[in-house]
């Protein structure tokens, strides 16, 4: 298929030499494994991914850390990956790029981090020392990627992810009972005492993204905000928003999202919020009622000030861009794009944070123009910028993340797990992924549902 071919071409043309780290570990066997084996969710196709007995990791560099896996997830963005979209998969591959753990090895040349100490990984995988790193935009390091696609396709490189593909750099995830981290001293965070694993984790990413979101979108005091997309990053993005003091949420999605949404959502700031489900509206030209038009409505005519897209581009509404989309004429749609620059107010600001791949068609440039729109690549989200931050927030008592966290699920049931997550079924919003390493769970947490 067209994305283990683009591996095979990536592999012929050779990586650029930039990075500092090994590339393309996405498992482990060989030099790079034991000969003891552990649980992990491997991708094997498109739409297919099996829990497999694989070798466990083991120190192939002075800076690796080797963690104990207590806690991991499943994202939106993982589903990218389990249809395929994103590019330079290779069947074995082992995903997840949200985790937590135990320390349980360490390198000849790590300093900081101990071993027998939780932390929480950052997904993307830093220097600590390049252009980026020094002003804390690790999601942008110039030193752990060197696949020359990205660079090619982007005009730059991201830093590299765990459990994102080859096209990132090749780092097997963290959907295991183990995991490898690179350069563990610069993308560990140390877990506080009184912070547990269930709150911690999604420090790795989720938080990090939509606080990224709505403070590099800029949501100012008084402003109106869309948020298309209500999974667990439009969830608390919307959340973040109201602290930042927008006066009203307006989240665009469908069921079964937006009735979690509104059972989830804090009772003091009731009056925020309102809900457009975009499945009983119409789209494209028409005279019919549109989320634009929606929008509009409910902003005093103008439409809000602020939209920012916590979806993605591979979710095609009308023939035109499935047809495109499936012919490969662009790798995403530009639907929501349009919606956002159309529906905000002249001189508002559209931010992206879903994940888009490549090129789209049928863009609005002209609204885009006219209007004095900004539209912002927020970008992946920089973790190190913001997690001390977010950690005191938990700590203090200002955030919770338990409250987009639906079910606790086991590691053994992952592939069960994305069919579901996949379908929107059961109501799954955000999981907490065990293992046999996991601390009894914390007050609030979801009780364990097997599958």
């Amino acid at each position: 298929m067209a994305t283990q071919a683009a591996y095979v071409v990536e592999k012929a043309i050779g990586h650029d030499g930039s990075s500092i780290t090994k590339q393309d570990v996405t498992n482990y066997g060989g030099e790079t494994g034991k000969s003891e084996t552990m649980k992990a969710l491997c991708w094997m196709g498109k739409n297919s991914v099996e829990v497999r007995d694989v070798p466990r990791p083991k120190i192939i560099e002075p800076n690796d850390v080797i963690l104990k896996v207590t806690g991991s997830t499943v994202c939106g963005s993982d589903l990218h990956l389990y249809h395929g979209t994103v590019i330079q998969l290779s069947k074995g591959d082992i995903l997840g790029h949200e985790f937590c753990g135990i320390v349980d090895e360490v390198g000849s040349a790590v300093k900081k981090v101990q071993k027998g100490k939780r932390y929480v990984a950052s997904f993307q995988i830093a220097c600590g020392n390049c252009f980026f790193c020094k002003q804390k935009l690790s999601s942008q390091c110039e030193k752990t990627n060197s696949n020359t696609t990205e660079r090619a396709m982007y005009g730059g490189q991201t830093a590299g992810m765990f459990g994102y593909a080859h096209f990132t750099g090749g780092f097997a995830g963290g959907q295991a009972e183990y995991v490898r981290v690179p350069l563990g001293d610069v993308n560990l965070l140390e877990i506080p005492d009184g912070v547990p694993d269930e709150k911690a984790l999604y420090l790795s990413d989720v938080l990090a993204t939509s606080y990224n979101a709505v403070h590099d979108t800029a949501v100012y005091p008084g402003d109106q905000v869309a948020i298309f997309g209500a999974g667990p990053i439009g969830q608390m993005a919307g959340i973040f928003a109201i602290k930042a003091g927008a006066t009203k949420i307006i989240f665009v999605d469908t069921e079964p999202r937006l009735t979690f949404i509104r059972t989830h959502w804090p009772a003091d700031h009731a009056d925020k919020l309102e809900l457009v489900d975009y499945k009983k509206l119409s789209f494209g030209v028409t005279n019919k009622p549109t989320v634009v038009s929606k929008l509009k409505d409910l902003c005093g005519g103008r439409g809000p000030d602020a939209a920012i897209e916590c979806a993605a581009g591979e979710y095609a509404k009308g023939w035109m861009h499935w047809l495109e989309m499936a012919l490969g004429a662009e790798t995403d749609t530009s639907e929501i794009i349009n919606e956002m620059i159309e529906g905000v107010r002249n001189f508002g600001r559209c931010g992206i944070t879903g994940v888009y791949v490549g090129y789209t068609n049928h863009f609005n440039i002209g609204s885009l123009m006219e209007r004095g729109i900004r539209l912002i690549g927020n970008g992946q989200a920089p973790v190190h910028k913001y997690w001390e931050e977010l950690l005191k927030m938990i700590q203090d008592g200002e955030l919770d993340p338990l409250q987009m966290v639906s079910h606790r699920v086991h590691v053994e049931d992952l592939d069960k797990v994305y069919a579901k997550f996949d379908k929107r079924e059961d109501n799954m919003q955000k999981v907490y992924v065990e293992t046999k390493f996991s601390l009894p769970a914390c007050a609030g947490s979801p009780t364990l549902t097997r599958y």
